[in-house]
């Protein structure tokens, strides 16, 4: 009979006696994402457009390839500390509003998180306040990563089309 009792307690122990290899952490960064279409040298190229593109009054179907700057500040060209790149793509995918697919890595370039990645992909409705697009992965210090990214546009110049917005990450890893 004690021998019956003991047998639930032993499949149990694997589960008790399994922990975690770390314990989880939460992380916030504030950072800035420099869009930049125009001039000799942009970071955002347009590789594909449907043939509704040149008519459409949001640029639905354009497909633009982006390795954007990433900083600590606001200011491209001169205070601000560099971060990293946004390395991805994004989607005119909204016929009746501006909408972008957002397909894009964080890759770290320095400080405490350099050689790591965040993943983001998501739905941004370029012209509301605050747009929220998922975490969905990461690399190096955030491997195994989810959460949210909060995007608020700083400045957009409507005659370049160039853009810095501030990103808000809340990490989980």
């Amino acid at each position: 009979m004690a021998a019956a009792a003991a047998v639930p307690l032993l499949l149990l122990l694997p589960l008790l006696l399994a922990s975690p290899a770390s314990a989880e952490k939460d992380t916030h960064i504030k950072l800035y994402w420099h869009d930049v279409v125009s001039g000799p040298s942009p970071t955002a190229v347009q590789v594909a457009r449907a043939a509704a593109t040149n008519t459409s009054k949001t640029g639905f179907g354009a497909v633009v390839v982006i390795d954007d700057p990433l900083t600590e500040g606001p200011d491209l060209k001169s205070s601000s500390k560099p971060l990293g790149r946004a390395q991805g793509t994004y989607i005119a995918a909204g016929k009746d509003e501006v909408s972008l697919l957002m397909n894009m890595n964080f890759v770290f370039q320095a400080g405490k998180y350099n050689g790591s990645t965040v993943a983001i992909m998501g739905r941004n409705a370029v012209f509301d306040a605050v747009r929220e697009m998922a975490i969905v992965g990461g690399s190096g210090v955030f491997r195994m990563a989810r959460g949210y990214a909060q995007a608020r546009t700083h400045t957009l110049d409507l005659k370049t089309g160039d853009a810095t917005v501030e990103y808000n990450l809340y990490i989980k890893h």
